[in-house]
This record gives C-alpha cells, sequence and structure tokens, in this order.
C-alpha cells in the first residue's frame, strides 16, 4: 500500500504554490509558479529515486529503469497547471500520486520488466493561450511549431512564453516517442463530476474520455448612441448574442448527452452608453459521440446565421480546437479492475465528460483513467476537494495497476 500521509502531505503543499487569496491556486503555463511547482515535483522525484529530465517541450518526466531496458515503457501521470483560480487536486493528484507509486515500488524493492516513467506534462488545462495538451500533443508528436503562435491576453506567444523559459520552439519534434516506445498511459484524476458521489464510491474506471470542439462566435452589429437610436432599428449584436447562447442551452439538452458552456464574452466597445458594436463569445461543446456532437454543433450554426439575419447582424464562427472522444483501452481498464477486485473496491465504470491528456496519446498508445470522488462534483473551483481517504484508494488501484503493466501482464 502507498504512504498515505506522505501523499496527502505532497498535495498541500504543492496546493500552497500559486495560491490565491480566495484559496484557489492559479498556475498558468510557462509562468514562475508553474517553474516553481515543477521544481517542487522534480525534488520529490529524486527522493522516490527516480532518474529526473524536462523534455522538448516542458514536460518533466521522472523515471524507474525496468529488468528490460528496451521494453516499451509504461507511462503514469498528470499536470500540474491549472486554470485560472483553480482547485489544488485537478492534475496534482496524478502526478503526486504516480510519484508516490513508484517511490513505494523502490522502497519495496519491486523490479519490473518495463521502465515505468511518471510524466508532468505541459499546459493541459490551455487556461493561458486557449490552447490546451501542449505537452501531451508534443510527446505524441502531433505538435506543431504553427500551432505555438496562439497569444495569452498579454500578446505573448506560445513560442515566445517557451523561449522564456529556455526552452526552444524549433526543437519540439523532439519531444516525440515513436510508436511502439510506450505500452500503456494511464492517469489517476478527480471525476470533476458527481457520479461517484451518487453512487457513494471512491474509485471508478473510466471507459472513455467525450470528444470537445472550441468555437469563437463574432456577431457584428453598428455602435450607435444608447439614448437617440429607437428599439425597433437598432442593429444590437449583445441582444443577438444572448439569443444564440439561450439556443446553444436548449440545443445541448435535447440529447441527454452533449454539454454546451460559453464562458467567455467580449462586448465592444464596452460603454455603457453605447450600443455595441461587436460581441465575441466562446462555444465548449462535448459529447462521447463524435456523430451527436458534430450534429448539435451544426445546428447551433445555422440556428445563430438565422437570428444574425434576423436581427441584421453579421455572424462568423471560427474553429479553435477539436478533439475526438476517445476510448479507454481493454488493457488498461482491466488491470485497473483486477486491481480494485485485489483491494476489495466495487469495479465501477463510467465516462470522462472532461477532456484530458490521454485523448492526444490515445494516437501513440494505449491509454486508460482511473477517477476518484469529488466533494459534491466541484471542479476547477477553489472549492474543489478529494478525501486523503478517497486519494489513497485511487493511488493504490494505480499502484496496482500500474505494478500489473509493467510487469508484462
Amino acid at each position: 500500500m502507498i504512504n498515505e500521509n506522505r501523499l496527502w502531505n505532497r498535495i498541500m503543499e504543492l496546493g500552497e504554490i500559486g495560491k490565491q487569496p480566495s484559496g484557489g491556486v492559479t498556475r498558468l503555463s510557462f509562468t514562475k509558479e508553474e517553474r516553481a511547482a515543477k521544481e517542487k515535483v522534480a525534488s520529490y522525484m529524486k527522493e522516490a529515486g527516480l532518474t529526473v529530465y524536462e523534455d522538448a517541450v516542458g514536460n518533466l518526466i521522472g523515471r524507474k529503469e525496468g529488468k528490460e531496458k528496451d521494453a516499451p515503457v509504461v507511462l503514469v501521470g498528470s499536470h500540474i497547471d491549472s486554470v485560472y483560480n483553480g482547485g489544488m487536486f485537478d492534475g496534482p493528484l496524478g502526478v503526486l500520486s504516480a510519484v508516490e507509486v513508484l517511490q513505494t515500488m523502490n522502497e519495496r524493492g519491486v523490479e519490473t520488466k518495463h521502465p515505468i516513467e511518471v510524466v508532468t506534462f505541459t499546459d493541459e488545462e490551455g487556461a493561458r493561450f486557449s490552447f490546451g495538451m501542449i505537452g501531451s500533443r508534443g510527446m505524441a508528436g502531433t505538435l506543431s511549431e504553427e500551432e505555438l503562435v496562439h497569444q495569452d491576453k498579454n500578446g505573448v506567444s506560445i513560442a515566445e512564453a517557451m523561449k522564456e523559459a529556455g526552452l526552444n520552439p524549433s526543437e519540439i519534434g523532439k519531444a516525440a516517442r515513436r510508436k511502439g516506445s510506450v505500452k500503456a498511459y494511464v492517469e489517476l484524476h478527480i471525476e470533476q463530476g458527481r457520479v461517484l458521489e451518487e453512487a457513494n464510491l471512491s474509485v471508478g474506471i473510466v471507459t472513455g474520455i467525450a470528444g470537445l470542439v472550441w468555437v469563437k462566435f463574432t456577431v457584428e452589429g453598428k455602435a450607435e448612441h444608447a439614448g437617440a437610436t429607437p428599439m425597433p432599428i437598432r442593429r444590437d449584436p449583445l441582444v443577438a448574442a444572448a439569443q444564440m447562447i439561450q439556443m446553444i442551452e436548449q440545443e445541448a439538452k435535447k440529447t441527454g448527452t452533449t454539454v454546451g458552456t460559453v464562458g467567455q464574452m467580449k462586448v465592444f466597445p464596452g460603454g455603457i452608453n453605447i450600443i455595441p458594436a461587436k460581441v465575441e463569445f466562446s462555444l465548449d461543446l462535448r459529447d462521447i459521440d463524435a456523430t451527436v456532437r458534430d450534429h448539435v454543433l451544426q445546428s447551433i450554426i445555422e440556428q445563430a446565421q438565422k437570428i444574425g439575419k434576423e436581427r441584421n447582424v453579421l455572424v462568423n464562427v471560427e474553429l479553435l480546437q477539436e478533439m475526438p472522444p476517445v476510448l479507454c483501452s481493454e488493457l488498461v481498464q482491466n488491470a485497473a479492475k483486477e486491481a480494485c477486485g485485489q483491494l476489495g473496491l466495487d469495479i465501477f465504470s463510467l465516462p470522462s465528460g472532461a477532456s484530458h491528456d490521454g485523448v492526444q496519446l490515445a494516437r501513440l498508445c494505449p491509454i486508460g483513467m482511473i477517477f476518484v470522488r469529488s466533494k459534491d462534483g466541484v471542479s476547477h473551483n477553489p472549492e474543489e476537494w478529494s478525501s486523503k481517504e478517497d486519494c489513497a484508494a485511487g493511488a493504490n488501484v494505480l499502484y496496482h495497476t500500474v505494478l500489473r503493466l509493467a510487469m508484462g501482464e
């Protein structure tokens, strides 16, 4: 069994880096807060007896050798970057549990056939550049230099931020792993929902990860005086956008599986006494079935254009990011089920509505995830919480899952 107190203390300690007055955590990629957190995790990796290095996209990696050095590696980990004012468990639980798993193996003198690597992926969240999973894309070999032009709100591009962090954007290809070099990727993560809590279970096995699409809507009207322009002749893009957002909610509800969220909105010029000239808003649309999701998106776009015509405003739709749904492999699911059985835990399966680095790694190797119960289903929020006991239960399932995979079972 893993060291429950050591794992919990490290979660609490890492949670102090980037902590906000609200109690939340802000650790954006390629910032001093993220660098401090990586250095802290690197120190844990060294304590665990791992060989530590950083690859060409900034992924922090700790390696435990196997009996067969050239055997495909078992990869386990998560991320430590956060959203703005997020929680202390989303990402760090997976990284620190992975370190704990390997430290426990080393303390017990456990040798495995396959090497095992703990990875702390760079920028899973995408909070800074609205373009996430930089590290896992790099490892999967799907990150291009052209994509490094995405900018943060201060106009700093990913490429510029990488240079400031001591990385060379032109060398990102060196982070790519070749096909066959990774046996499997496993990630422990908080559920970020209430399914496990409703079932009164501490741990669940993930069957698949919903595919997301991020879209930017731009609605253009005409800026005019708020007092001198009669209501019937206005071309108000904000009123049109409000109608579109309500329509998005209605369309997402129809399938029973789709979720749609408008999380960003900008109004130009933003004066209290000016009818807006332009409005920009985002759409995050997800479903475990890509066909269903894409059908909903097409319906949303068609109806947005119809609203635009009715209100005499221009509507432009830009696709920012798209990721397909990914099924978790039977290899990892079966290993996790055996682990739960060995530990006397109920075997419970569920899908992931949130996206994770495994979506990218699925192009490289079989992937799987283990979920830990989230209190009230809260995530991306300072109130995010998973109990010490549930974190330990998840880490123990991770231990036996990774052990089975790394032993060659």
